[in-house]
């Protein structure tokens, strides 16, 4: 892995309204996921070379000094860029050592990742919960382990993200399933979403985000097309005829798939709009802190 120079590892968001964080943390450049549909892609974020990951330099010791001398703790998403669980993290544990200093500095955190090894971090996690909100937010796209292999080539099987799920859930964690992207004509089966909420309702999820389409611009449609013409030329052609060069590409199934999914996660008293979500963990932290005070 190759290291980079970075000014800043933790930026104030322009608003809280995706799940509500206060701030953004990156503490990794790059992915390795592969993944067909990655946003990260587009040319407007001027990532190059995506799919080398690049760790940043003294990114702990930058923490250290950021958090400590911000006048107001919040929530720290990270996981929007790049995966805070690549492979790498295995063995450098950036991500581990910044939750360390997240807990210390009495900040909360929301992880968006792909990775089972986020399960590793089970304890720290916990204490974070104690005295600030957590949410995981683990995605889950497909619940065909075949079909995972062609759309994200270098992620863990859905099985093992499943079951990182339920280990952070048993240990009192908020976590959950993003279901996005939907892809059209490749996962937008309601066979895929009813499989994906049955089992993320088993695995103790306490809510399932869903996107039933997904966003192409330059850069990711470009390489969006280019795997899928690997696979099955047919369907560049199909994309290309149905969406053009439009932003959102929402499949044709769409309205069918959410009424599908909307009777599951009613049945299974499942979240699934982001102000219950962001509502539901923070409330989770402050009726435990209510309840600890009322002792």
């Amino acid at each position: 892995m190759d290291w980079i120079e970075a000014k800043q590892i933790v930026s104030k968001t322009k608003n809280n309204q995706w799940f509500g964080t206060d701030y953004n943390m990156n503490l990794y450049r790059g992915c390795h996921h592969g993944c067909l549909y990655c946003d990260s892609r587009s040319t407007c974020y001027q990532i190059e070379d995506f799919d080398r990951i690049r760790g940043k330099k003294e990114a702990i010791e930058k923490l250290k000094k950021e958090l400590s001398g911000k006048r107001l703790t919040g929530v720290i998403g990270t996981g929007a860029m790049s995966d805070p669980y690549n492979q790498f993290e295995a063995t450098e544990q950036l991500t581990s050592r910044a939750l360390e200093i997240i807990r210390d500095n009495h900040f909360g955190v929301a992880i968006a990742t792909k990775s089972a090894l986020v399960a590793r971090d089970v304890a720290v996690l916990s204490e974070i919960s104690q005295i600030a909100p957590v949410i995981v937010k683990m995605t889950i796209t497909t619940f065909d382990e075949t079909l995972c292999r062609i759309i994200e080539p270098n992620v863990n099987p859905t099985h093992k993200r499943l079951e990182a799920i339920k280990v952070l859930s048993n240990a009192g964690i908020f976590t959950g399933v993003l279901m996005m992207p939907i892809l059209p004509f490749i996962n937008d089966t309601q066979e895929n979403i009813i499989n994906i909420v049955n089992a993320a309702a088993e695995m103790g999820a306490k809510f399932v985000y869903p996107n039933f389409g997904v966003t192409l611009r330059e850069g990711n449609r470009e390489y969006l097309y280019q795997v899928l013409n690997r696979h099955d030329p047919s369907l560049v052609k199909k994309y290309k005829e149905t969406f053009g060069n439009q932003y959102f590409c929402e499949s044709p199934n769409a309205r069918q798939l959410a009424a599908t999914f909307n009777k599951l996660v009613k049945d299974y008293g499942l979240y699934c709009k982001m102000n219950e979500i962001t509502e539901a963990y923070k409330w989770k932290r402050e009726s435990h802190q209510l309840s600890f005070f009322d002792r």
